[in-house]
């Protein structure tokens, strides 16, 4: 037996190892804590007032991070160890030294991004999952119009505004133009059914080209976020990657066609529990795999998993088993990207700080009327509420968010554009609510058309 000062120095490193392990796993679920409390409670919130829950969850993230109470901070956003206030209350219970609570701190973060990423691909394979393609029919190519207009116009604006004005790099500018074109369908399609609009023709080509722009945007985002590997712009490589997207989703959902039979027969076939979830999460984490090795961004093969499995006969009953999974990963990846957000950077009262400011306002503009003009590529549908087609394409909500997360994790974006792409997504968000009511309520048309259907169903 070893006497205590002749321990050989790898035993007496492994059990140091271990000995922090178990405080990095105190961390993580004291992290976790604070991460759900500030999501259910923002989500409660803003529930109350009419608004999206995953903004509440987003703001929760804000209180609780790196701009109001410094309870969940990263290090990728500047934090150190002795900026969470987490970290401190693990140094008073253990009496940690500096050293290892820096440590502790660094591992702890690399596991709350990691369920955070994985937050992010199950939000992408529910978003896929919620895309009806086969709705697309009904409204054909004036959702694709609507798509196109919502999608190019805020993104060039948006892209060469920043460049030009703010001198902002080509990569970071062409990021933040990217997360100008997504449309939140989840939120607008909540809106227009609480109004009794849904089944108008304003709302069925704002839902169409709602998911239209989700698979445009997320085909952007694959791209951009390649560049951002890169670091820099080449034309070969742009034109490369949006082939390879394009190319891969299409791909899928053209396979998927033959897949979908074998992956029904496969669950059927499955006694225990989870034989259909499972296995569903199997085909979504491979897609996913399949997107990063061919340097594609994982969350396009979630997308793509989520697109395919849309068109199997069991898509009801997986959307429901999907949804309390969604439940308990999806909150991580809001309230985490409201965390790293520090506001401090447009606090208007510090000199430096108004050019990101100024940013912001600019954001906020060209992301209302690169989407407001959409209602004017709308032909040969007389009467047609264009403006209720505009606003009803404006809110960024989850989508926007993923961008600025994504964004945020492979260090594109600097704080005060992040910050400002974090306002631009909760006003935008804010904005359709109101704007919708307003936009039907003065279109006569609109209403009796919702009242004939009414009558006939």
């Amino acid at each position: 037996m070893f006497p205590p000062y002749s321990f050989p120095l790898p035993l007496l490193a492994a059990a140091a190892e271990a000995e922090n392990g178990s405080i990095v796993l105190t961390g993580v679920l004291l992290s976790l804590v604070v991460i759900y409390l500030a999501s259910k409670l923002g989500g409660e919130l803003s529930k109350r007032l009419d608004l999206p829950p995953v903004l509440g969850e987003l703001v929760g993230g804000v209180v609780v991070g790196a701009s109001v109470l410094h309870l969940v901070v990263f290090p990728e956003s500047g934090s150190t160890a002795s900026d969470s206030v987490l970290m401190s209350v693990l140094q008073a219970i253990d009496g940690l030294s500096p050293e290892t609570v820096a440590s502790v701190f660094q591992s702890q973060s690399e596991a709350i991004t990691i369920l955070a990423e994985l937050g992010v691909i199950i939000l992408l394979f529910e978003i896929g999952l919620e895309s009806d393609l086969r709705e697309l029919g009904k409204v054909g190519y004036q959702a694709a119009v609507v798509a196109c207009i919502g999608v190019v116009v805020p993104f060039a604006a948006g892209t060469v505004g920043l460049m030009y004005f703010f001198g902002v790099p080509a990569i970071p500018a062409i990021f933040a133009g990217a997360a100008l074109t997504a449309t939140s369908i989840g939120i607008t399609s909540k809106v227009l059914s609480e109004i009794g609009f849904l089944k108008s023709r304003e709302g069925q080509i704002i839902v169409g080209a709602a998911v239209i722009d989700d698979v445009l945007g997320i085909i952007v985002l694959a791209v951009v976020a390649s560049l951002a590997k890169t670091g820099e712009v080449d034309i070969l490589n742009v034109v490369f990657l949006i082939i390879a997207a394009t190319s891969f989703l299409l791909g899928s959902i053209l396979l998927g066609k033959f897949f979908n039979k074998s992956f029904v027969a496969i669950a059927e076939k499955l006694q225990t529990r989870g034989n259909l979830v499972i296995p569903a999460f199997v085909f979504a984490f491979f897609m996913a795999f399949l997107a990063n090795a061919i340097h594609l961004e994982a969350i396009l093969g979630a997308f793509a998993a989520g697109l395919v499995l849309d068109e199997t006969d069991k898509r009801k009953e997986l959307d429901q088993q999907v949804i309390p999974i969604a439940d308990i990963f999806v909150p991580i990846f809001f309230v985490t990207v409201g965390a790293k957000v520090d506001l401090s950077v447009l606090n208007p009262a510090i000199p430096s700080n108004r050019e990101g400011l100024a940013i912001a306002a600019f954001l906020i503009v060209v992301a209302i009327i690169g989407k407001l003009v959409t209602g004017w590529g709308v032909f040969g549908q007389p009467g047609i509420n264009r403006l209720a087609i505009g606003i009803g394409m404006i809110p960024r909500g989850e989508v926007g968010l993923v961008f600025a997360g994504i964004g945020s994790a492979s260090g594109v974006l600097d704080k005060p554009l992040q910050a400002a792409i974090i306002i631009m997504v909760i006003l935008t968000t804010f904005l359709a609510p109101p704007g919708l009511r307003f936009a039907f309520k003065s279109s006569p048309e609109s209403q009796e058309e919702i009242e004939s259907v009414d009558s006939v169903s």
